[in-house]
């Protein structure tokens, strides 16, 4: 017999808690009956109408999404947006939906311990803690486990700023890359990597009194770039980009766990920002 909805959502949330989100968000089951034997699940980063198609077609009732569909109040769902048309289909299609967002964010191990990992940052700590959270061992987690926002570490070797930013573009997969002045950092061999998957810019100061040489975050506003001040270098790399390998990790969550399920990373591109060189 396949696990239910509430099984898997229990699991996830024994490593990662709702009440590690921020006050704002809504993480959690937002759409389906938690008693439903799930047949296949679907990670995405988020759900769109094109998700839910992917899901049916993979016969997966069950999306795990970064980004929670619902995410301020709905008064009517009449289809009148995407959001309001995502969750009629889900609904329709007998598909439920879960979101790990900013509690996901909050974790050593969670999106930006993912980042960290790709472009081989090492000794990762929490860039700013929230004092008082601590949880115990879970599934081969530390002991003892700081929350909060972003994370800092060095790697491995020293290397130029230009090396640095050309093993972030080929590591992540980028098209490109915004960043703030190298004129400081040419001559300088880069160690110490600050990173917050998403809009990060609320963390700068953090980063640079924890000296680090590169702060890697997305959604960065024209005005926001100069508060680099020469003290860092700001890399802008894109929302989507920042956190499309978070697919890979809730993958590998769920896979430790539920072997006779079918776990599949979404194929679907769903970043609405579009390039042209």
């Amino acid at each position: 017999m396949n696990p239910t909805i509430s099984q898997i959502t229990h699991y996830l949330e024994s490593i990662v808690p709702l009440n590690f989100q921020e006050s704002y968000d809504n993480s959690g089951l937002l759409v389906g009956n938690p008693n439903t034997e799930v047949t296949g699940i679907l990670v995405s980063l988020d759900t769109i109408e094109s998700i839910i198609e992917e899901a049916k077609a993979k016969n997966c009732n069950l999306i795990v999404a970064h980004h929670p569909i619902i995410f301020r109040g709905l008064k009517s769902i009449t289809g009148k947006n995407y959001i309001e048309r995502t969750i009629i289909k889900a609904i329709q299609e007998g598909i439920g939906i879960y979101a790990i967002h900013t509690n996901l964010d909050n974790i050593k191990e969670g999106v930006n311990g993912k980042i960290a990992e790709k472009i081989g940052i090492k000794n990762i700590e929490i860039l700013k803690k929230k004092e008082n959270y601590f949880t115990r061992s879970i599934h081969n987690f530390e002991e003892t486990q700081r929350i909060g926002a972003g994370i800092i570490g060095t790697l491995s070797e020293v290397i130029s700023a230009t090396a640095f930013l050309a093993n972030l573009k080929s590591k992540m997969n980028l098209p490109l890359i915004k960043h703030t002045s190298l004129k400081n950092f040419e001559d300088k061999k880069i160690k110490k990597i600050a990173v917050c998957g998403g809009a990060g810019s609320f963390l700068l100061k953090e980063a640079i009194k924890q000296e680090a040489d590169f702060f890697i975050t997305a959604d960065y506003k024209y005005h926001e770039f100069f508060d680099a001040e020469d003290k860092i270098v700001i890399c802008d790399i894109g929302h989507y980009e920042s956190e499309v390998f978070t697919k890979d990790l809730l993958v590998d969550f769920l896979k430790k766990e539920f072997e006779n399920v079918k776990i599949q990373s979404c194929q679907t591109n769903t970043n609405p920002v579009e390039y042209y060189f």
